[in-house]
């Protein structure tokens, strides 16, 4: 072995976090390693920019669709990711579906996966989570004999794995970090009633500032910037002080929305967002959010998929998944506090 390819070699097992000789073997294409070290392996070999040898590539052992929302809020490309990489280490090939205004409806996705044979469905914020869709259509792929796991909008209507974070936990979580620093208008800009993550983080959000002596304020709006910059400002009007987001892109509207009435954030409005975007920390002010734990719900969704595959029944629970509130600069002391 070459002095070149023996530092490729300890680069890849170093990133791993393998020994050498594992390393060695998944690039060659030996068995012995778990699916799982392997996976991490090949991860090395693309996060290092190195090609894939041609040993390691495995023939696919199917094709398992992905079906997700819009990709222009982070959170979904990151799913995705994690989805894809988790899957493609277990030897299948994921198909991607995106729906999006104007383009193929979630029907029209399943409809065109099922004709390509997939093993396999995730869906990602799907129809399962709007309390307004029929959920028998979900009944109708399980008729068909494939399995598939629903993320993010848990609904008892619907047989199936679900994986979600706890949305009430998140809720009360950013408003208790908001009540330690001194505010006591706190104010809630959330997506559209019929989804089942927005019923949950009002729960939430209700609870905790009623169990803390105050008035809650909730103003429901779409989940984009232009969506919280609306609701921001009719809660900045009404006198909140602390703002908490249902999700990232809405606390960057309400940002702009404190900003076009003069005030500074966080030192007159403090913003919390929800889901923890890459971008975050470069954001003006880094955003405080609450991070939905992405790689074990991805994870999860995938093994909790592979069992059905495999020929196992078909879970019917749901994996609830703690969030995580992460400090930054968008969220300060109550003004005069």
């Amino acid at each position: 072995m070459t002095g070149a390819l023996t530092a490729r070699l300890a680069d890849i097992a170093a990133q791993a976090e393998v020994s050498e000789a594992t390393a060695s073997r998944v690039l060659n294409g030996r068995p012995g390693v778990a699916a799982t070290t392997r996976q991490r392996v090949l991860a090395a070999v693309d996060v290092l920019g190195y090609e894939r040898p041609a040993r390691a590539r495995q023939r696919s052992a199917g094709l398992v669709g992905l079906v997700i929302p819009e990709l222009t809020n982070p959170i979904f490309p990151a799913f995705a990711q994690v989805i894809e990489q988790s899957l493609s280490g277990y030897g299948f090939t994921p198909v991607l579906g995106t729906r999006m205004l104007g383009g193929a409806t979630e029907d029209e996705l399943v409809g065109q996966l099922v004709e390509r044979d997939v093993s396999g469905i995730i869906f990602l914020s799907g129809l399962h989570a709007d309390l307004t869709a029929d959920p028998a259509r979900y009944a109708r792929l399980a008729e068909r004999g494939v399995p598939f796991v629903l993320i993010n909008g848990y609904n008892d209507r619907i047989s199936a794995p679900f994986v979600s974070p706890d949305d009430r936990a998140a809720a009360a979580m950013a408003v208790e970090h908001l009540r330690q620093l001194g505010h006591e208008r706190i104010g809630l800009a959330v997506g559209p009633e019929r989804f089942v993550p927005t019923r949950r983080k009002v729960a939430g959000f209700t609870r905790a500032v009623r169990e803390a002596g105050c008035e809650p304020r909730i103003q429901h709006t779409l989940f984009t910037v232009e969506g919280g910059h609306a609701a921001a400002g009719t809660l900045i009007d009404q006198g909140c002080t602390g703002i908490v987001c249902g999700s990232d892109l809405m606390a960057l509207g309400a940002v702009r929305a404190a900003r076009q009435r003069g005030l500074r954030v966080p030192h007159q409005i403090s913003v919390v967002g929800y889901d923890d975007s890459e971008f975050n920390a470069f954001t003006d002010p880094p955003l405080t959010t609450v991070r939905q734990p992405v790689r074990a719900m991805a994870n999860a969704a995938v093994h909790a998929l592979l069992e059905p595959m495999g020929g196992s029944p078909m879970a019917e629970t749901e994996f609830v998944f703690q969030p995580e509130l992460v400090v930054r600069g968008s969220t300060a002391h109550a003004p005069g506090g």
